[in-house]
């Protein structure tokens, strides 16, 4: 766990497809409510269906994803939903050039994208266990998450230019050559990767879409996580457009300020994750999960307190950096954590059932605290968000059960 630790070709590749991708995504950040706003004159409520509803039917669209991923040869689909991705994305400009854009066809590009998400995120960790030993997963995991943060800290800034310079449309594009490149990169990993047995079971049962959720919850230890990961994610995520109506709205920051009150703490995330593996090495990874999950939580109530000027500025950026800091080594430990728990097996069903979970409860818990700002105004919804933030970490595990190492035998057909 050296400084400069190598993991071979193969991982550089899809690091790199990784790094590409992302920053795609980031360069296009926002291009969709741009293009609903600016060239198809959509309101308030449509807007909003692009994030909510297009990311909800894309988890539920995601959820026979699972089983089938887990037995095809998980390079394989990476490619594919990579390419699937840059296709969906490619119709937006072909149909922009046309004059036939329209908010349904944004929709389903969406929900096709969000379900694509969650099936590459799925055969990725599976990949990447079968590609690495498990000593270095979090090595491969914190390089992921420095990757996500430095994107997050670049592409929109210069997607604005972008967009600027040459509209919204042609971040999509950008967007939609990322991900071919992402593709090329995968498949650039070599090698031969077997094709997984499904073993005694032939054909997929309507059951077998549950095995990632039965999985995960009768495991003692990630079943803490997975509620904590589902509420805490959600939480912090519900509250982001209250934030942009506070800060846009009554507190009269400018679009900048707003921009680089968010984007500047990102520095918080590189840092985190680049001290990950030093303090697993010296704690041990549990602790390390347990500490940072705990700590992640304290700092989303003092944005309750926001105030206008510089001040107030100085208190987003402050709150957000130690959050960011926080989750930027929580994240790729819990990553890792997840993945030497969960057999080889079932690898792909976890993740798309953990992914699924995570998306379903953004929406909802985002839907929820819209609706309590308009009750009880945004400050008031954002902090009543922190005070059920602060009680997540009892959601951590505090022991860790039997580890679950060798891939367990598929349940017996269901008679009916």
């Amino acid at each position: 766990m050296r400084s400069g630790h190598r993991l071979g070709r193969p991982f550089g590749w899809l690091w790199g497809a990784y790094g590409t991708s992302a920053l795609g995504t980031w360069l296009a950040f926002g291009a969709f409510p741009l293009i609903a706003i600016r060239v198809l004159h959509s309101g308030p409520a449509e807007v909003a269906a692009l994030s909510s509803v297009g990311a909800a039917v894309g988890a539920a669209v995601a959820v026979p994803l699972g089983p089938w991923v887990e037995f095809r040869r998980k390079r394989q689909v990476l490619v594919a939903t990579d390419l699937v991705r840059c296709a969906a994305l490619l119709t937006i400009p072909a149909a922009f050039a046309l004059g036939v854009l329209t908010f349904l066809q944004l929709l389903l590009v969406s929900v096709v994208v969000a379900a694509a998400d969650i099936a590459f995120r799925a055969a990725s960790g599976a990949y990447l266990k079968t590609l690495l030993p498990t000593d270095d997963l979090l090595v491969a995991n914190a390089r992921f998450e420095s990757t996500a943060w430095a994107t997050t800290i670049i592409g929109p800034p210069l997607g604005g230019a972008a967009i600027g310079l040459l509209g919204p449309v042609a971040t999509v594009v950008a967007d939609a050559a990322s991900y071919l490149l992402s593709a090329l990169g995968i498949r650039a990993t070599g090698g031969h990767e077997p094709r997984p047995e499904r073993g005694k079971v032939a054909r997929m049962r309507a059951g077998d879409l549950l095995d990632g959720w039965r999985y995960i919850l009768a495991d003692a230890t990630l079943r803490p996580l997975f509620f904590n990961a589902a509420l805490f994610n959600g939480l912090v995520m519900a509250t982001q457009p209250l934030l942009a109506v506070l800060m846009l709205g009554r507190l009269g920051f400018a679009p900048w300020q707003y921009g680089i009150a968010f984007a500047a703490p990102a520095i918080g995330g590189l840092l985190g994750s680049r001290l990950a593996r030093p303090l697993v090495t010296r704690f041990g990874l549990r602790q390390v999960l347990v500490l940072t999950g705990a700590l992640r939580a304290i700092w989303p109530i003092g944005l309750a307190f926001l105030g206008p000027g510089t001040g107030g500025l100085l208190l987003v950026m402050g709150v957000e950096l130690g959050l960011i800091f926080c989750c930027g080594v929580f994240n790729p430990v819990c990553t890792t954590f997840r993945l030497e728990r969960t057999a080889t097996d079932r690898v792909a069903r976890t993740l798309t059932a953990w992914a699924v979970t995570t998306k379903a409860s953004t929406a909802l818990l985002t839907a929820l605290w819209g609706l309590l700002g308009g009750l009880l105004g945004p400050r008031a919804a954002i902090g009543l968000a922190g005070v059920f933030l602060l009680a997540t970490p009892l959601l951590l595990p505090r022991r860790a059960s039997a580890q679950h190492s060798e891939p367990e035998p598929e349940p017996a057909p269901s008679r009916t």
